[in-house]
């Protein structure tokens, strides 16, 4: 299925690894020319190479913390007028809100609430006046399912979903979408990282931790990074009327067969 979206720009950040890895990877495939972001210059050159070889697509490599002023500037230097903005961020460490201090809340909102919205003031007024635009955030599902050890997510990422809720009616008139991603438990470093934080905490050991949490999920397993397949449907010319949280767990399928709903 041609999704229209051939051609266009897409800047993503946190897109070296993992989810945003998966993304830039179909957006690839749709023919989309992709900018990634990411702090690690290594890992990123590396992801760079294996989707362009994969795709045949234009993939720029941006290595800078997009938390920064500085990371801000070099990405949209890089792209400068995004069609299709995917903002990505990993998650703090699990642990307990009695021993986390107001600079672990300030670098918790800064990485997965106030750097989203910053990309978002620098791209959206761009995006309306061009008549087009999809904004993408991959949050969580401690947004809607909050995990005790996750405080730091749970706020932060509840904080962006909610300026969201406002700034989306106010953009979806002009054509510009924002949605939200609120992925489960997927097969990452990010995913393993937490596990072996939880650690000492638990008493077991990575794998009986790590088996437990696949059975807990429903489908009894963890979702792999290709799983993600709604970015490319949410980024399409196609789907102009949606623009609400969208939560992983949904079958793809009856979304790509009811087509946009309110």
């Amino acid at each position: 299925m041609d999704l229209g979206i051939r051609g266009r720009k897409a800047l993503l950040s946190g897109a070296s690894r993992g989810l945003g890895r998966a993304c830039a990877l179909a957006l690839a495939q749709e023919g989309v020319d992709v900018t990634i972001v990411a702090r690690r210059r290594d890992v990123l050159e590396k992801t760079g190479a294996e989707i362009r070889a994969a795709t045949g697509a234009e993939v720029a490599t941006v290595a800078a913390d997009i938390t920064t002023a500085a990371g801000r500037s070099a990405a949209l230097a890089a792209c400068p007028q995004p069609d299709i903005l995917l903002n990505n961020a990993d998650g703090p460490l699990p642990g307990d809100f009695r021993d986390w201090s107001r600079d672990d809340w300030i670098t918790a909102l800064d990485a997965m609430m106030l750097s989203p919205i910053e990309m978002m003031r620098l791209t959206v007024d761009a995006m309306m006046t061009r008549g087009f635009g999809r904004i993408i955030n991959i949050v969580s599902r401690s947004v809607k399912m909050a995990q005790l050890e996750l405080g730091l997510s749970n706020g932060a990422r509840s904080g962006l979903v909610g300026f969201v809720a406002g700034l989306a009616r106010q953009t979806v008139g002009r054509n510009v979408t924002i949605n939200n991603l609120l992925p489960g438990i997927f097969d990452s470093d990010a995913q393993r990282t937490h596990v072996g934080a939880m650690l000492e905490t638990t008493g077991k050991t990575f794998e009986e931790l790590w088996r437990a949490r696949a059975e807990a999920n429903p489908a009894k397993r963890y979702g792999r990074p290709s799983d993600l397949l709604r970015v490319p449907v949410l980024a399409t010319r196609r789907f102009h009327y949606r623009t609400k949280p969208a939560d992983r767990r949904r079958k793809l399928s009856r979304d790509l067969l009811k087509g946009p709903s309110p």
